[in-house]
């Protein structure tokens, strides 16, 4: 037990010290960046460990998943990074601080839907397919102000900001480059100050690209082996 909490302790510390370093090349520090924990087949034991050292924001990109690890760990915030089903929106609308992933009208509209039934107002990200890439979700970046402006006639859905998953590449120049236009995006749609939208995270960045993604204006980076190692 005490092997597995030094490892833990190291590896966040060792990631705690990179974000704090990429912060302060774009003029902030490590308070200034949101950091999720991505616990995908990560266990509870291990979990709670990882609160024990600070981390009090979790990502799960699978419901049942989340589901199952939420009666099992509290005092934590909850995000969901993954594809959501619209049939699945209802498990999780009343357990999660924030949806990452919202890419279609229709995912919008059921959770407003359900949002309004629950007395709830949901806050979520635009995945945003900045890389252009055909296997990865997400909204045309030349689609994104039509899109905020539908999103914005939702009165129980708050639109935070935008995020978007780099393409697995070793072409730093190539990735600085997308993190950059998401940027720039981000930039753009908050200069436009629409109604009921909220520019106010930027979520960009994993374990093999935090880095660049914070120098480039990412202010939540979602890490998963990092800090809790490799996973099967």
């Amino acid at each position: 037990m005490e092997f597995l909490s030094s490892n833990l302790k190291e590896r966040l510390g060792e990631i705690q010290y990179k974000i704090d370093k990429a912060a302060k090349k774009s003029g902030r520090s490590l308070k200034d960046i949101k950091l999720v924990g991505v616990t995908k087949n990560v266990d509870v034991e291990k979990m709670k460990k990882g609160f024990d050292l600070g981390i009090t924001q979790f990502g799960e990109s699978k419901v049942q998943e989340l589901l199952n690890k939420y009666e099992q760990i509290s005092k934590i915030d909850w995000h969901f990074i993954g594809r959501l089903q619209t049939n699945k929106v209802k498990y999780i609308l009343d357990k999660v601080c924030i949806i990452h992933s919202i890419d279609k009208i229709s995912l919008a509209e059921e959770i407003d839907r359900l949002a309004k039934k629950k007395n709830l107002i949901t806050n979520v990200l635009v995945q945003v397919n900045i890389s252009g890439e055909d296997t990865k979700a997400g909204v045309n970046p030349s689609f994104c102000e039509e899109f905020l402006l539908t999103l914005s006639k939702f009165e129980n859905i708050n639109v935070k900001g935008l995020m978007t998953i780099a393409p697995i590449s070793n072409n730093k120049d190539e990735i600085r480059r997308i993190f950059a236009n998401l940027n720039k995006l981000f930039i753009d749609m908050t200069r436009k100050k629409i109604h009921n939208i909220n520019m106010e995270y930027l979520s960009a960045g994993m374990t093999n690209n935090f880095e660049i993604a914070i120098e480039e204006g990412a202010n939540i980076v979602r890490i998963g082996s990092g800090i809790f190692g490799e996973r099967y």
